[in-house]
């Protein structure tokens, strides 16, 4: 029997990916997610239990029904604007959700889980390569409430004996298009799929926000890591855990930096054209630099990301765009049939 693994936010773009690693590596991924940003049809490999983390009953119901092995938590609240104006709705989903997975695993008896954390932790740390030993000083709500966690997982390994990795991730990218999994979101915020969006003329009003950073170029550079990599991280985490690893604490990026610029060059590269963009000052709680040392994840998790070089995430991003516009012409064509067929005659 394969052993089963909870993936909360297990229909999110970084969560099926998860699933599809899992699937791939013998085990059977159990999504827990509330719908209210995943999408059903990314659940693939498992079942789907439409319910929220905070609900502490359900989610060691869950546990003890599916007799749960482990936990990869993924269920989060993620946008740095958003957490500045709204950091209520961050503490409440990230802190608050964190804490009602970790009481239902008590509950249930389930000893084991990975935790996306995020490099936001370190805040504005500096031109260097940023490492696990550093100190952390996030700037914005979103890093804090990740923060927390990751001291509460401490603190539940301490007293509890739940053995924890946290994952503190750099910039999650690219697709998986063979497996019909890739960034799709309602409200899209991030800069890979909304420049691919201009460049093809399906948005306007794409901006990059700030170029007076004290960065090369001016614009914010980030350590871009592609989601299979990210997810391939994860399952080497569980497996870990599951052979009596303590745990710990591991960034998940490449030691590559990219600008944004940068970023916009290889995106037009790859599409043939440039992409139409403006400029607009910096948002808040954005640091100019965030680049992973990545040494401890080779080390700790025997991880490298292998799939990370710019080019293969923007093609791999790029794939998946395509398949999106190709799947909405379709249904758009659909549509059209079918009122041409319920068409009263006249």
């Amino acid at each position: 029997m394969k052993q089963r693994i909870l993936v909360t936010g297990g229909a999110g773009y970084i969560g099926a990916h998860c699933c599809s690693a899992l699937s791939d590596a013998g085990y059977l991924p159990v999504c827990l997610d509330n719908l209210s940003t995943g999408h059903s049809d990314f659940v693939k490999w498992g079942p789907l239990v439409a319910a929220d983390i905070r609900d502490t009953g359900k989610v060691a119901e869950i546990l003890r029904e599916h007799h749960v092995a482990a936990v990869i938590h993924l269920a989060a609240s993620s946008l740095v604007g958003e957490s500045v104006a709204d950091p209520e709705k961050y503490y409440v989903n990230n802190l608050v959700g964190s804490l009602s997975i970790l009481q239902a695993m008590r509950s249930a008896g389930c000893g084991h889980i990975v935790f996306s954390s995020t490099g936001a932790v370190y805040g504005d740390a500096g031109s260097g390569e940023l490492s696990e030993r550093l100190p952390c000083f996030p700037v914005n709500p979103y890093g804090r409430s990740k923060l927390m966690v990751e001291q509460m997982l401490g603190d539940f390994r301490f007293a509890y004996g739940v053995t924890s990795f946290a994952l503190r991730y750099f910039n999650a990218s690219g697709a998986q298009p063979n497996a019909g999994i890739g960034e799709k979101r309602r409200n899209e915020t991030h800069l890979i799929p909304r420049a691919l969006a201009s460049v093809s003329g399906q948005l306007q009003d794409f901006a990059i926000f700030g170029n007076d950073y004290d960065t090369p170029d001016g614009t914010a550079v980030r350590d871009y890591i592609h989601v299979v990599d990210l997810a391939a991280a994860h399952v080497r985490a569980l497996e870990l855990l599951l052979q009596g690893h303590a745990g710990g604490c591991c960034n998940l990026g490449t030691g590559q930096g990219y600008s944004v610029k940068e970023v916009l060059s290889a995106i037009a590269a790859v599409a043939g054209r440039n992409v139409p963009c403006s400029v607009r000052e910096r948002r808040a709680g954005d640091p100019s630099f965030l680049v992973a040392d990545a040494s401890a994840a080779k080390q700790i998790l025997g991880f490298e990301a292998v799939s990370s070089d710019l080019e293969n995430i923007v093609l791999t991003a790029w794939e998946w765009h395509v398949s999106q516009r190709g799947a909405a012409a379709r249904a758009d064509s659909c549509a059209c049939e079918s009122s041409e067929m319920l068409a009263p005659a006249g």
